[in-house]
């Protein structure tokens, strides 16, 4: 199963979320992200979260749609915070779609500590959602099933 997050830029929440997710993944599942505007680099604060969690940066980047071409997602997870009037991109393909929004930490303003512990924070979301979502019976999950848990979970913190 492959899974695509979305965001704006693609420089922080869709790329720790990627990284998590394969950093957990089983044989089968997958990750990519891309932005709708990529920023056209990552964060260097959200590798340094990365590899401090121990979790690979190899092979990130940040980048657009062109990200999946030739292979499409299964499931699109937005990541961006509509709570906040951020504007989410649009997936148009056949993938199931779900939204899991997380504040952007690199918005955070305050000392070293106050930001690092934003991005902190944000990993933990990102790895309780992910251990649920493949924590899922995908055997015994229709579509709708799917697009059930998968709402369910965007609310896990």
């Amino acid at each position: 199963m492959k899974v695509l997050f979305m965001c704006t830029a693609n420089s922080c929440r869709s790329i720790l979320s990627e990284a998590v997710f394969n950093h957990l993944a089983p044989q089968g599942f997958e990750a990519v992200s891309s932005g709708s505007f990529p920023k056209g680099q990552v964060l260097p604060r959200s590798l340094a979260t990365l590899q401090a969690a121990g979790i690979s940066t190899e092979g990130l980047y940040s980048k657009g749609n062109d990200a999946f071409e030739g292979s499409p997602p299964d499931v699109v997870i937005t990541v961006c915070d509509k709570a906040a009037g951020e504007a989410c991109p649009v997936y148009f393909g056949p993938a199931l779609k779900a939204h899991w929004g997380l504040e952007d930490p690199s918005d955070v303003q305050g000392d070293d500590a106050a930001v690092q512990a934003a991005f902190d924070a944000t990993l933990a979301v990102i790895a309780t959602r992910c251990r649920a979502f493949l924590a899922l019976p995908f055997a015994d999950l229709g579509a709708t099933e799917l697009k059930t848990e998968l709402d369910r979970i965007a609310v896990l913190s």
